[in-house]
């Protein structure tokens, strides 16, 4: 299909997609830029209106509902005055609100939802030639998005999912009713999209799931997931492999091995814990308790000592006393997490949890999250601290740093995730520096000792992409961080915090 306007050949029309929450929807978003780029779209250029906005969305969040009506109603003049400008809402709000969109921005022209994102570009068409808004939501997954063409943002780092979708039925979470049940790819496709990859010069990859450890539950094979590891460490050119989410009732031994064993495998673990209170565990559903969950972290250091683990903690959920809270505290403490995102519950309609009996008062959930938070930057400033003198092979990236252009530093991703800002060096996005770690602050290292610098495949995938014909502005990607979240908004966990 061509771009048209009004049904003859023009020049090609632009779009941008601005996407929320994540992992997964910033994995879609690539997909969606795919399509449109497939189908005649080009990106907009930096600081230009765009003829097609597309909002990805996040059910999660909180205020989510609020920020989309918000930037919809932001965009309603400009669509008045831009004649054949579209706007549409896909993802997780999209899912659940369906016509409702419709009903509340009704200069919205396509909306669909989590199951169908292959749509995107027939829907849009169809919504020009008939004047009228099409919403589309569909029940079960169409496509497989890794199927989907992608415009991936990173050349030298990406997105690999494995599986979408969850069995858990966690009080909490909308995810399952909104992403539906898990649904696997076959390992060959997973493998062949990542051999792709390499070969167009990505070094890492993080393969994706709501809950990558329980791969393989619908060809029924329970060790799948560490089969997957360790193939993924027989790919040539592959030199980092990561993955997000576990969950640590599913979480078995075969994976630690596997892990500790594959050598581009990375020692760092995103392990969500959500709470330290066994019966605030058994309200949530989430089927471990504490000692369950220390006892992986002990056998994850066992095998890895110099693993960094990562958590996610919800504070606040219903029925959870000052007993409860301190709990939490004490898994944290013998957790030694490197980073924790922390999290104020709050009400998602929908869930089991919003009707639950004994909501937190709103001032008692923020003095807690205020506490956890002071503890848990105490802690992850001593592990970071005992990361200087050592040396750290650090892969460069593009925006990791806020403060490079003043600082002059390079920054980017340690073997362990650690965020780490090098001295200045003859070194791109995708090139390797070894460095030594001379400071370090709660949420990242300082490496003013360079060492060496490697350049690679894909630093030259990167100057390549620079070298070319400039094409627009990037997708606008809510890419998830590490290190404490902002204290201002009080919000749940995203669908990828198993």
């Amino acid at each position: 299909m061509t771009a048209t306007t009004h049904g003859t050949e023009a020049a090609a029309r632009t779009y941008e997609v601005r996407t929320y929450g994540c992992q997964m929807n910033v994995h879609d978003s690539e997909r969606l830029a795919g399509l449109l780029e497939d189908a005649g779209y080009v990106r907009a250029p930096e600081g230009e209106p765009a003829d097609v906005v597309v909002f990805n969305t996040c059910a999660v969040r909180e205020n989510a509902d609020n920020r989309l009506y918000g930037n919809l109603g932001h965009l309603r003049p400009i669509k008045m005055a831009r004649e054949g400008m579209q706007i549409a809402v896909g993802g997780c709000l999209a899912q659940k609100d369906q016509g409702e969109i419709v009903r509340r921005a009704p200069w919205v022209d396509v909306v669909f939802g989590t199951h169908n994102i292959g749509s995107l570009p027939v829907l849009l068409e169809r919504a020009r030639i008939a004047q009228e808004a099409q919403v589309e939501i569909k029940d079960s997954l169409e496509t497989f998005p890794s199927t989907l063409p992608t415009r991936r943002e990173s050349p030298y780092a990406a997105w690999v999912a494995i599986s979408v979708g969850c069995n858990n039925t966690c009080t909490f979470c909308i995810v399952p009713s909104l992403r539906g049940k898990e649904k696997d790819r076959r390992p060959g496709d997973i493998l062949s999209e990542v051999r792709t990859l390499v070969d167009q010069g990505v070094l890492e990859v993080t393969l994706l799931g709501q809950n990558v450890n329980t791969y393989g539950v619908e060809f029924g094979d329970r060790l799948a997931f560490g089969k997957l590891l360790r193939t993924c460490g027989e790919i040539d050119g592959l030199e980092r492999v990561r993955f997000t989410s576990p969950h640590p009732a599913a979480f078995t031994d075969d994976v630690i091995d596997a892990m500790a064993e594959t050598p581009n495998v990375m020692h760092q673990l995103h392990m969500p814990l959500q709470s330290g209170s066994d019966r605030v565990l058994k309200a949530m559903r989430r089927s471990y308790r504490s000692e369950r969950f220390l006892g992986i972290l002990d056998r994850v250091r066992a095998a890895m000592p110099d693993a960094a683990i990562s958590t996610d903690i919800i504070v606040g959920f219903p029925g959870e006393t000052e007993a409860d809270f301190q709990q939490t505290l004490e898994v944290v403490r013998q957790a030694r997490f490197a980073n924790a995102f922390t999290f104020q519950y709050s009400i998602r309609p929908g869930t089991p949890a919003a009707t639950m009996d004994g909501q937190v008062p709103k001032e008692v959930v923020q003095e807690r999250y205020e506490r956890l938070v002071a503890l848990q930057d105490e802690i992850s400033w001593a592990e970071n601290r005992a990361q200087t003198g050592r040396t750290v092979e650090v892969l460069i990236a593009e925006g990791e740093g806020r403060k490079d252009d003043a600082t002059h530093r390079l920054s980017g991703r340690a073997a362990d995730n650690r965020l780490v800002h090098v001295a200045a060096a003859d070194a791109r996005p995708g090139d390797m520096v070894t460095a030594e770690v001379t400071y370090a602050a709660p949420h990242h290292l300082v490496a003013d000792k360079v060492l060496s610098v490697r350049r690679t495949r894909a630093g030259d995938a990167w100057q390549a992409r620079q070298d070319a014909p400039e094409r627009g502005r990037a997708v606008s990607l809510g890419m998830p961080t590490i290190g404490r979240p902002a204290p201002a908004p009080a919000e749940s966990p995203a669908c990828s915090a198993r």
